[in-house]
């Protein structure tokens, strides 16, 4: 049997601005296995999103028990939770969030030299990593001289530079043309499956959702 990459029970989470507050997620149980592609699907403002912070550390529950790797992360401090973000997650979002003044090269070598791995060391990874997502000849261009496909996959290579356990996906192709959208799902996918990495991605994109091994469906913060 695989082994678990999340397990989380009765996850809740209320944001509260001093005199009103809005509960966001009402009692979340998720389990997903190392290895597994989930797809999370549900309206807007459903917590899709805020549950996702939450499994990649970037947000803590209010409430419930989380489980990352075999390891209770409510006790950690911040350090620690960013050593886990930089070697075992990788994050990829509808907007590319690439440094204009770095190459693409430059941007996806960024995980590697925060955690102190060489330049010499970065770089040669970075080039392997674009290389895989059909960039080997733009990995010394800059964000603003390649298209937008092709700044979702330099982010695509900056996410999983790491070979991370865990790969956090929100609405990564939901800026993208249809054609551009399945170029980055397959790529998604393929990388994930050669590296036994689980995936977790928010979509409205029921094509991309379908293609998933489950869908998980969030509907006013509840799984339904």
């Amino acid at each position: 049997m695989a082994e678990l990459a999340i397990s989380a029970k009765d996850l809740k989470k209320t944001y509260t601005d001093g005199t009103n507050s809005l509960e966001v997620l009402k009692g979340i149980d998720l389990e997903i296995k190392q290895g597994e592609i989930a797809a999370l699907t549900g309206p807007s403002g459903a917590g899709k999103s805020t549950l996702l912070h939450i499994l990649g550390l970037m947000d803590q529950a209010t409430s419930g028990t989380l489980n990352v790797f075999g390891q209770d992360p409510s006790g950690l401090e911040e350090p620690e939770k960013d050593l886990i973000r930089n070697r075992k997650v990788g994050f990829l979002f509808q907007f590319h969030y690439l440094l204009p003044s770095m190459t693409l090269l430059e941007n996806a070598a960024l995980p590697l030299r925060i955690a102190g791995t060489s330049a010499k060391e970065s770089m040669e990874k970075a080039a392997v990593i674009l290389s895989e997502v059909g960039l080997s000849q733009r990995v010394h261009h800059l964000p603003s001289r390649v298209s937008g496909g092709e700044q979702q996959r330099a982010a695509l290579a900056r996410a999983m530079i790491s070979r991370p356990k865990l790969l956090i996906c929100d609405e990564p192709t939901g800026n993208l043309d249809l054609e551009r959208g399945e170029e980055i799902r397959q790529l998604i996918w393929n990388l994930a499956r050669k590296e036994n990495s689980a995936v977790i991605v928010a979509t409205h994109n029921l094509d991309l959702a379908k293609s998933a091994d489950r869908i998980i469906k969030i509907v006013d913060g509840r799984i339904a």
